[in-house]
């Protein structure tokens, strides 16, 4: 009867099943992946070495390296946490509430996404221009946006926002409206509903589109060079850097800088990632 049984499970196992086989499925991710991410990160470390540990000491040092990637570390920083604040209050207007123009504005929300950063960097310059349509309000107070740190921040926000909407949207709308009516009943207020019932079931989204509009912003070149300025120690941003080496034909240079940008994201991005995995397993959220 075991016996009977074993031969059984083992027919269960190598029933074909309706989709791809796990073997044809896992050599084609591996060839994927390989092809369009690994192999391209590989190349960029094996050109970035081709300079020496020496030179790419004394690059890593540079004070005008340092500087550029502090400004696209801050600004990218903070764009992404405004992001999550506002990307979350549009997501909860857009799910929540039914509106006239709704479906005009959560079309909207995708425009970054289709628009050429370069064009939205033209655009946010003209507007945040000390003579420009916003820029010349400011210009009496004597604040400065477009050439400043200021103005890459809002260039970042326009580029990322859709990141944490998107993110969030489909999450928010799994939340059964049962659950804040059952908190309300129970007592709950609705500062209490928010912070205690709906945020914690949306944390692991939040944290997602957090990563992705950190990522986005840390990299992005089109829509803030323009508005930058491009002033060293001040305003330089270190995908400028890359371009100026690129001209150069200074290529170790330029791969060098790029690694370590993307040593730097994804140290940020594996941070958030384990932070996700031990609030599922501390707390449950998104399990």
């Amino acid at each position: 009867m075991a016996l009977a049984n074993a031969s059984s499970e083992r027919w269960k196992w190598r029933q074909p099943s309706v989709i791809p086989g796990f073997g044809l499925t896992l050599g084609f991710t591996l060839f994927y992946l390989s092809a369009i991410v690994l192999i391209p990160l590989a190349g960029l470390g094996i050109r970035s070495a081709s300079m020496g540990w020496g030179a790419f000491w004394s690059l890593v040092t540079d004070e005008r390296l340092i500087a550029a990637l502090r400004v696209s570390f801050s600004t990218s920083l903070f764009a992404a946490l405004v992001n999550v604040v506002f990307g979350v209050l549009v997501a909860w207007v857009l799910v929540r509430y039914r509106f006239p123009g709704r479906r005009i504005i959560d079309a909207a929300v995708d425009l970054p996404f289709a628009l050429p950063t370069a064009v939205a960097g033209i655009a946010l310059t003209a507007i945040y221009a000390p003579r420009g349509i916003i820029g010349q309000y400011f210009q009496p107070l004597g604040i400065k946006i477009a050439y400043t740190p200021i103005g890459i921040v809002i260039a970042l926000i326009f580029v990322s926002l859709p990141f944490v909407v998107r993110t969030v949207q489909p999450v928010m709308e799994e939340i059964n409206r049962e659950v804040e009516e059952a908190a309300a009943t129970l007592g709950a207020s609705r500062f209490q509903t928010v912070f205690r019932v709906i945020l914690p079931g949306l944390a692991p989204a939040i944290l997602t589109g957090f990563a992705l509009a950190f990522g986005r912003s840390f990299g992005e070149y089109g829509s803030v060079i323009f508005i930058a300025g491009n002033l060293p120690y001040k305003s330089e941003i270190a995908p400028l850097l890359i371009f100026m080496r690129l001209e150069e034909f200074n290529y170790p240079a330029a791969t060098a800088i790029g690694a370590i940008m993307l040593v730097i994201a994804f140290s940020v991005l594996l941070s958030i990632n384990l932070i996700q995995a031990w609030s599922r397993r501390r707390f449950g959220y998104g399990s």
